[in-house]
């Protein structure tokens, strides 16, 4: 198949304009049209990755973290970064990343974490805000229902857990066309009114130019009238983190052995106990200490992340514990997600999960 149709289709289910400004997910190496064959998984982007996509016959690599982060000035094989796009160039294999925009959906990296943990009831912990828009169109009253519907097929119109949510409030429009006009109603050169209804819709940005081709392809106007409008309301479906609960309490040791146990982590770093029982857990995969006072603010018992500095331990002041897993540890599990979305929507497609573990830190137990 063409690459832009696996692409397309990840970048529909996290837009690359949800990651942060340092990120650099996205095609790194290769075409859009570029024909595939197999993809080979991983977190990380290496030479021994590269090697192993040789070995294996794919020609697509994805990752979870991008192997350039910055631009590169000179290609002569002094640097592993330089060597891994030298290599993948030579041998046409694409490399694609999909990082912090991963994160920051709601059912990405976190969701993943949460799963293992066996959390419910999830919500995202920070949520993103800027990213929604909302959408005002007229429409005559028999046609109402027909645009609605072609707007809430292109994504708009959800809210938590609500769809096809709208505002409606009728009105009188008018307009006299010209010659060159093919108007829907009224007579050329008379003035014409119509009984409209305002529809208002929520959408997020990401969407806009699928919503606007529904929209007009159902609108009966030859002219169709339409505001879009900035909205700074945070989008809960997409930030940093997820916070959600446990089906029972559990000890706090109790709950750091089934961390350690259902994450396969080497070790957990944490603050002292707090002597309450565990409910809610953040969680957040990566480097998650910039999240630490909304997991507190939220009420989370405990916080498993990783890349926690010893002075910001003391952060925690007794409110929560922290956990620190390690940042390969809190990932590792991105690689199955990313089978599990690209095989299910290309099930005829090859997918091979790396059986190389890239994780630079090494522990002696």
């Amino acid at each position: 198949m063409k690459l832009n149709e696996i692409t397309n289709y990840l970048e529909s289910l996290a837009p690359l304009s949800y990651q942060e400004d340092y990120d650099n997910s996205g095609l790194i190496v290769g075409y859009a049209d570029q024909e595939i064959s197999q993809a080979l998984i991983s977190l990380d982007c290496t030479e021994a990755i590269v090697d192993e996509a040789i070995a294996t016959g794919c020609n697509l690599i994805v990752s979870h973290h991008p192997i350039v982060f910055k631009g590169l000035k000179k290609f002569n094989s002094k640097t592993y970064v330089e060597r891994v796009v030298e290599k993948a160039i030579k041998n046409s294999i694409a490399i694609y990343a999909i990082h912090t925009n991963l994160d920051h959906v709601k059912t990405g990296v976190n969701q993943k974490i949460a799963a293992k943990l066996g959390l419910q009831n999830c919500r995202v912990l920070s949520p993103k805000s800027n990213l929604l828009k909302k959408l005002s169109t007229f429409v005559p009253i028999a046609q109402a229902d027909e645009v609605r519907d072609a707007l809430f097929a292109a994504g708009a119109g959800n809210i938590g857990n609500y769809s096809e949510v709208s505002f409606n409030s009728n009105g009188t429009g008018s307009f006299r066309a010209n010659e060159n006009a093919a108007p829907f109603s009224g007579e050329i050169g008379l003035r014409h009114q119509e009984q409209e209804v305002k529809i208002e819709v929520i959408y997020p940005q990401n969407i806009e130019n699928k919503l606007l081709a529904n929209l007009i392809m159902a609108h009966p106007y030859e002219e169709v009238a339409y505001d879009l409008y900035p909205i700074t309301n945070n989008y809960p479906e997409v930030g940093a983190g997820l916070i959600g609960e446990l089906t029972s309490p559990q000890e706090e040791l109790d709950f750091l052995y089934h961390v350690k146990t259902q994450m396969q982590a080497a070790v957990v770093r944490h603050t002292v106990f707090t002597d309450k029982k565990v409910k809610k857990v953040a969680v957040c995969g990566g480097s998650g200490s910039f999240l630490l006072k909304n997991a507190i603010a939220a009420g989370a018992d405990v916080f498993v992340t990783a890349d926690f500095k010893y002075h910001e331990f003391f952060d925690a002041e007794g409110k929560l514990v922290i956990a620190d897993i390690g940042h390969f540890e809190t990932e590792q599990f991105t690689q199955e997600l990313l089978a599990e979305i690209i095989g299910k929507k290309f099930p005829n497609f090859a997918v091979r999960l790396t059986k190389i573990n890239t994780n630079p830190v090494k522990y002696i137990i």
